[in-house]
């Protein structure tokens, strides 16, 4: 009885440890927030490595599983040691999906860099030849508008005030402390190639042990976690790892599409700096709703500098393309791999990318997708245990839920006046209950 009794009290002095501990932790956390934030962006600078070398595992590793199941089966076929083959199809599996990456990306490269790179030194051929037509524009106009002309004198008589206090107390200090900065951005690139190196090395041991990972953490959970529960919680990563990876897969393959698509298109019509605005409008693709808006406003621009009917016809080419892609394309490739509705993806792209910029963007959505399918999960479990419908629709027209937990609908109580002075009476009964035994 003594040892229980000691026990019971050990128990409860680990647990007010615990609760104190975590209370000095909150507090800390709430007071010191600025500095708990510059050393989580510390941390995640020390790891950028292990963080590159994670994602690009996890973009190739739907590439070696599928060469993975096919060698393991030849090898085993033709080795006598099942072990032996599986780790020779293992490592020929991670080499192929490497030299693939390799090539997408090299091909692309070349591809697409030395005609970038000729499109924007046409641009900036070009530009005194645009500065001059906007001249010649601008003064027809004031030709034809004296009031325009003294207006105009005014004000560009005011613009070069501030352009040269711009220039002596402003520009030149900054371009000095930008050439004593210039050293650190080298040092920075290099850093961030370098990482990117590593990166690479460490999405091959990540490859490599993926199975190990795996079985660790199932290990891990079983062991903190009843069965049902370790259950659920890996059914739920198996269905967010489902939502996230197809989403990303499907829209880089989506956007690739659609920027040869434009490339094929433009380069019918003739358009000037076709391949810089394929590249555009196919990078911003991938940003979901915001993509085509957002890639298409700037190529526009530069087409107007050149032809304004190309430009028009641009602009209505590119409305036809998003159309093919949203309407047929898109869910073709994607499918309902997010369980979104229109809302909550302009609620995810926003928040997304308020928070953390062009990358908050690209993965607001399937990130808020996981997140909206655990909590969907959560409420469908708690309706489930409570015997009432998980569907949204049975909800729409409900009013109350009555005795042993069946839906009343908005119609039957216009229809009965008393059934819903019941269920008030009833609540209002529950209510002073609960208030008699409280006190």
């Amino acid at each position: 009885m003594f040892k229980e009794n000691e026990k019971k009290f050990a128990m409860w002095g680990i647990t007010a440890f615990c609760v104190v501990a975590a209370s000095v932790l909150f507090f800390f956390f709430i007071f010191r927030l600025h500095d708990v934030g510059a050393l989580f962006g510390k941390i995640l600078k020390i790891l950028s490595p292990i963080i590159y070398g994670l994602v690009i595992a996890y973009l190739l590793g739907p590439i070696e599983s599928f060469w993975n199941r096919r060698l393991s089966i030849i090898l085993k076929e033709r080795m006598k040691n099942d072990k032996r083959a599986e780790r020779i199809a293992k490592g020929l599996s991670i080499l192929i999906a490497l030299v693939i990456a390799v090539i997408i990306v090299c091909g692309l490269l070349l591809l697409v860099l030395p005609r970038l790179v000729e499109s924007i030194a046409t641009m900036i051929d070009s530009f005194p030849f645009y500065v001059r037509e906007v001249q010649s524009f601008v003064d027809n106009l004031l030709k034809e508008h004296p009031e325009i002309q003294v207006l105009s004198g005014e004000a560009y008589g005011k613009i070069m005030e501030h352009m040269e206090s711009f220039i002596s107390t402003d520009l030149i200090p900054q371009m000095n402390i930008l050439l004593s900065n210039l050293t650190n951005i080298i040092i920075s690139v290099f850093n961030s190639f370098l990482n990117m190196m590593i990166g690479v090395i460490v999405s091959i041991y990540v490859l490599m042990s993926k199975e190990k990972f795996i079985g660790q953490g199932k290990k891990m959970l079983y062991a903190l976690f009843k069965p049902n529960v370790a259950n659920n919680i890996l059914t739920i990563m198996r269905q967010s790892n489902r939502i996230f990876g197809g989403f990303i897969s499907g829209k880089l393959l989506d956007s690739l599409i659609i920027g040869i698509i434009c490339f094929i298109g433009l380069y019918i019509m003739r358009t000037p700096y076709m391949v810089l605005v394929s590249v555009i409008v196919g990078v911003t693709n991938i940003i979901p709703f915001f993509g085509p808006y957002i890639g298409a406003i700037p190529s526009a621009f530069l087409i107007l500098l050149v032809d304004w009917k190309q430009c028009l016809c641009f602009v209505v080419f590119i409305i036809i393309l998003q159309q093919i892609d949203g309407n047929i394309l898109g869910p073709k490739i994607l499918g309902n791999s997010t369980g979104l509705s229109a809302f909550w993806v302009v609620f995810s792209i926003l928040l997304g990318g308020g928070l953390f910029g062009f990358a908050g963007m690209l993965l607001g959505v399937p990130v808020f997708a996981v997140i909206y399918y655990m909590i969907k999960t959560l409420i469908e479990w708690l309706l489930a245990r409570k015997k009432l419908p998980v569907a949204s629709e049975d909800y729409c027209t409900v009013e109350y839920v009555g005795e042993n937990n069946k839906l009343i609908y908005h119609q039957e109580i216009e229809l009965n006046d008393g059934l819903l002075k019941k269920i008030r009476k009833k609540d209002k009964d529950t209510e002073e209950s609960k208030e008699k035994n409280k006190n």
